[in-house]
């Protein structure tokens, strides 16, 4: 279950990701911020996606856009066409004027083969199926089902996903956020997914949680969001399979990166 999936992540040589693209210099989840990273040669992106009215899968982390763009209302509601008229890079600086929000297809045009993706499904309903098959659909479209780790906080979203593509790597991401429910915060939506990657907070990570795993578990474990050097060597000295990070860069000799 876990061991096919070990030659995306594992503690012998953990993966660098940036989060939402290089989100400290360019608008997070932009075509810009992914472009940048890979410029700057991180071996993986993590990105969030959403189902637009019109069913088209974009890629932006909140439920609306109202934070990252100049427009208002809920992702689920609106059109394709109305998001394209949002401009979501000027909050980050006038360099970004005009950015818009991107379809998965586009980041996947740009990026090709060249990084691992952790994709994100963001949903908080039941109704998992229409996000989890249309982003499958543009996986397969890319060729990249060797390519793509499929994570979300939601466990009926990655079960459901994970039906549909047994082959596809999926993991359970949590955190201690009261958004979260109680009973899913210690990562106990592994046991119903039957996940194959754990991705917690990494403020939950210490030496007993690592030690833990490793020995009765073996999830390869993909902590977010590390921005600082030290903690990030020390988080990989425990044995973490990889680091996301949104300023990846200055990681990058953590990882022998050039």
């Amino acid at each position: 279950m876990i061991r096919k999936h070990t030659g995306l992540l594992g503690p012998r040589n953990p993966l660098l990701l940036a989060h939402r693209g290089y989100s400290l210099l360019a608008p997070e989840n932009t075509l810009p911020a992914f472009a940048l990273a890979r410029e700057h040669r991180i071996p993986g992106v993590e990105l969030d996606v959403h189902l637009c009215r019109t069913g088209e899968v974009v890629v932006i982390h909140d439920d609306t856009v109202d934070r990252t763009t100049d427009g208002t209302g809920r992702v689920e509601d609106l059109t394709l066409e109305e998001l394209r008229r949002l401009d979501a890079g000027a909050w980050k600086g006038e360099k970004y004027k005009g950015t818009r929000i991107p379809l998965l297809s586009e980041v996947f045009a740009l990026l090709g083969d060249s990084v691992i993706y952790d994709v994100e499904l963001k949903i908080k309903t039941k109704k998992t199926a229409p996000l989890a098959g249309a982003v499958l659909k543009e996986i397969q479209k890319a060729g990249l089902e060797q390519r793509c780790i499929i994570t979300s906080f939601n466990p009926l979203a990655i079960k459901t996903f994970r039906k549909m593509a047994p082959h596809i790597a999926v993991g359970i991401i949590y955190t201690d956020n009261e958004e979260l429910p109680s009973y899913l915060r210690a990562g106990q939506g592994r046991f119903f997914t039957r996940c194959s990657v754990l991705k917690p907070d990494y403020q939950k990570i210490s030496n007993r949680f690592m030690a833990y795993h490793a020995r009765f578990l073996q999830y390869p474990v993909l902590p977010w969001t590390i921005d600082d050097p030290g903690t990030a060597e020390d988080l990989i000295k425990k044995g973490a399979s990889g680091i996301i990070s949104n300023d990846p860069g200055p990681l990058k000799p953590l990882f022998n990166l050039p």
